[in-house]
């Protein structure tokens, strides 16, 4: 998930459910169209990873973007599926797959405690979407065994707050006037619970993961000026926010929020860096 500050949709239990099947589900599904051409570089990355036949999850797929271009590098004789929690989100990806006529198949469930046929997949894949799991090291446990012995894991996961400060802006433009917004556990799910080098290896490694390789990335990434209303209004704890105001509290929100990214716009376009970790590792032989 498919990035509330950017891309935090993915798999966890009964708080991310209700979360994710309710507002903020709906407010992805939304702005989807802008996030994909966003996120375009991940989504790209992460299929280039797919071999044509390959049998591939995509985890937090969210509405499916991810999962449609692996879907379409694996071709006739490879298939993908996609699972998320977010109920608005599977019934997108589902409405689009059949639009664009794209063979992935896609289930409404958690990933870390959904029954996959053992060994049923080449690849595990995910743009966004496994930060938010309640039980880490389980949840990467129930795809290992997902995964043929030597079937691969790669995902992208946000680095801290503090390389990535176009994540939180919003939140903390609005805090002065929604006070406690912008207050975060860096140890519960969430977009940077994979942030520290040293845990996501650790989760990976208890999990049974082997291989494993966590490379620093960096990407240029941008949006019109005149969409960036429609993102921030949208995604994220303060987009979460505004859909619960109006009046004259929301329209003072949301100029607070707007003059938060004055920093990023630049001829006519909001531009930033993803901060991001590139993971990947490798499920071990059978034994």
């Amino acid at each position: 998930m498919d990035v509330p500050a950017h891309g935090d949709g993915g798999q966890a239990g009964g708080g991310q459910k209700a979360l994710w099947s309710g507002v903020a589900g709906r407010g992805w599904v939304a702005a989807q169209e802008l996030l994909d051409r966003m996120y375009q570089p991940f989504e790209d990355l992460l299929a280039d990873s797919v071999a044509p036949g390959s049998r591939v999850l995509d985890v937090g797929c969210g509405a499916g973007a991810t999962t449609l271009a692996a879907a379409r590098r694996a071709g006739e004789r490879g298939g993908c599926v996609g699972v998320d929690i977010s109920e608005p989100m599977i019934e997108a990806a589902r409405a689009r797959a059949e639009r664009e006529d794209v063979a992935a198949r896609f289930l409404h469930g958690d990933a870390a405690s959904h029954t996959f046929q053992p060994a049923a997949f080449d690849v595990v894949i995910s743009r966004f979407g496994v930060m938010f799991f309640d039980d880490a090291v389980g949840a990467f446990s129930n795809l290992r065994g997902a995964a043929r012995p030597g079937g691969r894991l790669r995902f992208v996961a946000w680095r801290g707050p503090a390389e990535n400060p176009f994540l939180t802006a919003a939140e903390q433009a609005a805090s002065p006037l929604l006070p406690g917004l912008a207050s975060r556990d860096p140890d519960a799910p969430g977009p940077f619970a994979l942030a520290r080098h040293d845990h996501t290896r650790r989760v990976l490694t208890d999990s049974g993961w082997t291989g494993i390789d966590i490379q620093r990335l960096d990407v240029p990434c941008s949006l019109a000026e005149a969409e960036l209303e429609r993102y921030f209004t949208l995604v994220g704890p303060a987009g979460r926010a505004l859909a619960e105001l109006d009046g004259d509290l929301r329209a003072k929100v949301i100029d607070a929020v707007r003059t938060g990214f004055e920093p990023y716009l630049q001829d006519g376009r909001v531009r930033y860096t993803a901060a991001c970790w590139a993971v990947t590792a490798v499920a071990p032989p059978a034994a």
